[in-house]
């Protein structure tokens, strides 16, 4: 999605498909862009308000022909509601998106007056995700993902740099779709890997390391090697660098993104029941996303120095495949009992995480689809987030809750559960008893990889990076969460 800026306020002069123009609700004496429109249209808006047929309620689309009388064919009225949060901006462009797409829109205008900036770049965010599908399996659509109508943000709304920002993240959002809904037999860890290699080519500061099986025996990487034994495809583990030129010098000087990528996940010889194991193509959503964020990192040029190591494999069932009560031997040297092979994403994660600290991350967050008991407690619209450090966790929740991808920080309980990790037959066990907190308890055995000198979160998207049947503000399938709330942390912290 190419996104840009104009000055330009007047609608008889703005050349697009369809002209965009956010409502509030109760939309109100007309001023601004509203006005505007109006005006342009001889008092068609502001009888369509005074018939009720646009009210500005959250969700509502509205489009009107304009008839010649501007260069727009359309006007699309995307209501924001009453005090919209990022949130209802946000889902206010996604929604006029599908509609522009439905339309063939190649080019949309978001028509802006004095909003707030940051709620202008959610919306233009929104935009540029909402018309966003993959169509390369659909016979006769050929060529990849369907790409984004362009966006011009007229009124002087957003800076030429907010405008690109919204743009690069709108990219980041939908390259984590893509990834995550693209078929496992399109999408194994070879696959991923050349996929990474293209995105690192994108950019100067990006930079990309492949180990495969033989890197992997010599970095004593069991864990990913053992989840992977089970299938004909190799594993991998990639580590994408982002080193602008001048990295911005801060106590966390390496921030590090861990990735899970299972490119598909059976369970193993602990296998998953058939309802519902088509989804586990998105195994490695969390790879999608700290792939994506790295993307949008370069492409942004932020002075902050990234790397991110994802962990690739995928878990079948074969005779070679690893056994429950197998015992492995991690990156860093810890034993595992594997109690469950269905536990598998905190194996790989494992030894990401000790890669990266290898690596000399200081900072580290990892992001995984990892147990389903978090959508028992937290449902499919939250995440989950467990730290060793509160104020990292605060960090990303405040972040998350501003841009509309809603985190709750989950208790560590180390004092309470921490010893349940530990195996009788090895260092460690990969599951606990029925009576343990099923997603605390990943994220304790996770916490083993990680030194208590490195900061550390740990976000369980299980919930949230897939959607199993559209809602107004969500298409089914990748959600591509939470890609926007690491980009703006980054952009946090870029700024000091």
């Amino acid at each position: 999605m190419n996104v840009s800026s104009s000055r330009t306020a007047d609608p008889a002069k703005i050349r697009a498909d369809v002209l965009v123009v956010p409502v509030p609700s109760p939309p109100g004496d007309l001023d601004g862009p509203l006005a505007a429109v109006d005006a342009a249209l001889g008092g068609l808006l502001a009888a369509v308000i005074k018939d009720g047929e646009v009210t500005g309620k959250a969700g509502q689309v509205r489009m009107l022909h304009t008839r010649g009388d501007m260069p727009a064919a359309r006007v699309l009225l995307a209501g924001v509601g009453a005090d919209p949060d990022r949130a209802a901006w946000y889902h206010a462009g996604f929604r006029a998106a599908r509609m522009c797409h439905e339309l063939g829109a190649r080019k949309v205008a978001l028509l802006t007056g004095d909003e707030d900036a940051g709620d202008l770049r959610a919306m233009a965010e929104g935009l540029g995700t909402g018309g966003w599908h993959l169509h390369t399996f659909r016979t006769g659509r050929r060529g990849g993902p369907e790409r984004p109508a362009d966006l011009v943000v007229a009124g002087g709304g957003l800076t030429p740099r907010a405008a690109a920002t919204a743009g690069a993240t709108a990219h980041a959002i939908n390259l984590a779709r893509q990834l995550a809904e693209t078929p496992a037999n399109h999408m194994t860890p070879t696959i991923l890997a050349k996929e990474a290699g293209k995105v690192a080519a994108t950019s100067r500061t990006l930079s990309i390391e492949v180990l495969g099986p033989r890197e992997l025996k010599q970095k004593r990487a069991g864990a990913l090697l053992a989840v992977a034994q089970g299938s004909d495809q190799p594993p991998r583990m990639i580590v994408m660098r982002h080193r602008p030129p001048k990295a911005k010098r801060t106590t966390r000087e390496v921030l590090g993104l861990v990735g899970k990528a299972v490119t598909f996940d059976s369970g193993g010889v602990s296998i998953k029941p058939s309802a519902g194991m088509h989804e586990m193509k998105m195994d490695m959503a969390g790879a999608a996303v700290a792939a994506a964020v790295v993307r949008a990192a370069a492409r942004l040029r932020l002075p902050v120095a990234v790397t991110a190591v994802l962990a690739l494999a995928e878990n079948l069932v074969s005779g070679d495949a690893q056994r429950v009560s197998d015992v492995i031997r991690m990156r860093d040297g810890t034993t595992v009992e594997v109690l469950n092979t269905d536990a598998e994403g905190r194996l790989v994660l494992g030894d990401g995480l000790a890669h990266a600290v290898e690596l000399g991350a200081d900072t580290v967050i990892d992001i995984a689809t990892l147990t389903g008991a978090v959508i028992v407690a937290l449902g499919d619209l939250i995440g989950g987030v467990m730290a060793n450090d509160d104020a990292l966790a605060a960090e990303l929740i405040a972040t998350g809750r501003a841009n509309g991808e809603p985190l709750w920080q989950l208790p560590l309980a180390i004092d309470e559960y921490g010893k349940r990790v530990e195996g009788t037959f090895a260092d460690l066990r990969n599951v606990g008893s029925g009576k343990d907190p099923g997603t605390v308890f990943g994220a304790l055995f996770l916490a083993r990889f990680v030194p208590d000198r490195v900061r550390w979160a740990h976000l369980d998207i299980a919930g949230i990076a897939w959607r199993d049947t559209p809602s107004p503000y969500h298409q089914k399938g990748g959600t591509g969460s939470p890609v926007r709330t690491l980009i703006a942390w980054l952009e946090g912290l870029s700024r000091g």
